[in-house]
């Protein structure tokens, strides 16, 4: 049984930072595409950062550029998503997802993911 969870989500002040974590079971990451997507209320699930099989690849969404890390570490079977000076607007539920089927280079920031965590809350405000 495949399970993704995510974990280290918050309410945090603007400028703060938060590491997110995803932990997945019955699923090696090293054979897949890992994702980290978001959600405000009342939006679209946004792709904001994927990391390749390997790890040596990595794509972000331009509002995250800058801020956003992603990493794995391969002997936990964990990726990381660390972010740094959080806005109002980062505001949302954050997803892990993992997938065999494509390239992070390629759809890597697109939902089309096979498997997916159930979230943690990420709040930044005063």
């Amino acid at each position: 049984q495949v399970q993704l969870v995510e974990s280290g989500g918050g309410l945090v002040q603007p400028g703060g930072s938060l590491r997110l974590s995803c932990a997945a079971s019955g699923y090696i990451l090293t054979d897949s595409v890992t994702g980290w997507f978001r959600q405000a209320p009342g939006k679209e699930r946004e792709g904001v950062s994927c990391i390749s099989r390997a790890g040596d690849v990595t794509k972000y969404a331009d509002s995250v550029k800058g801020r956003f890390t992603i990493s794995k570490d391969v002997a936990k079977n964990m990726v990381y998503l660390q972010i740094d000076e959080l806005r109002p607007e980062d505001t949302g539920v954050y997803f892990c997802a993992a997938s065999r089927a494509f390239a992070c280079s390629g759809h890597g920031l697109q939902p089309g993911y096979d498997e997916w965590g159930e979230g943690t809350q990420v709040t930044v405000s005063t």
